[in-house]
């Protein structure tokens, strides 16, 4: 039955499965303050008693979500552009790229606030890497040749322009709406994303 299965949709359910979980046994914001990324938390200025150690809470947060709308993007997402980074890059690059992802999206997060107390949830940061890898793979995008300057740097700093600018907007649209994106952990997923592409495809490829 699970055969075929990609990493990618092996992680997608268990993400929904621990959200599940999460709506029986941890109601409310019970598994975002127990399992989520509290910068706080990582420079000692908040406690919190029987919660996961801060060090795997960037991992563990990719697991807990605000809601279903939430989740469902988060899925339809991983799932869709994950398919075709796996098939060309493997499974274990891609669980690489997703742990990375979410470690360096929660540094980032980090960097911005690092004594706030409000948990970090959802599998966003992880997936912009990702995302950041399909959008460097298959991007149609024409650049300009500029004298010394790669094709793929130019076309990698577009991409990172465009998505800075669209977390931004997005930023600025949902405060007025009165929610918080963790927009740093966007940027900072997708960033290395783009920074781990090319190096991902050469190991990959260094025997062709």
């Amino acid at each position: 039955m699970f055969r075929n299965w990609r990493l990618v949709e092996a992680i997608a359910a268990a993400t929904v499965v621990a959200w599940l979980l999460a709506l029986v046994f941890a109601p409310g914001s019970l598994a975002d303050y127990y399992a989520g990324f509290i910068p706080a938390r990582m420079t000692g200025a908040f406690s919190l008693p029987h919660a996961l150690p801060a060090w795997i809470t960037p991992l563990s947060a990719t697991f807990v979500h605000s809601g279903l709308m939430h989740l469902a993007f988060n899925i339809v997402l991983l799932v869709f552009c994950g398919r075709r980074v796996e098939a060309v890059l493997g499974w274990q690059m891609v669980g690489l790229l997703y742990l990375v992802g979410a470690f360096v999206s929660a540094g980032a997060q980090f960097l911005v606030d690092p004594l706030s107390h409000e948990p970090m949830v959802g599998a966003s940061g992880a997936i912009s890497a990702v995302f950041g890898v399909y959008a460097l793979l298959f991007s149609q995008q024409k650049v300009p040749k500029i004298t010394f300057v790669p094709p793929h740097v130019i076309r990698a700093l577009w991409l990172g322009a465009a998505w800075i600018g669209l977390q931004w907007i997005t930023g600025l649209t949902m405060a007025g709406e009165g929610y918080h994106i963790a927009i740093a952990a966007h940027i900072g997923g997708f960033i290395i994303g783009l920074v781990l592409a090319r190096p991902m495809l050469a190991w990959v490829y260094r025997h062709a």
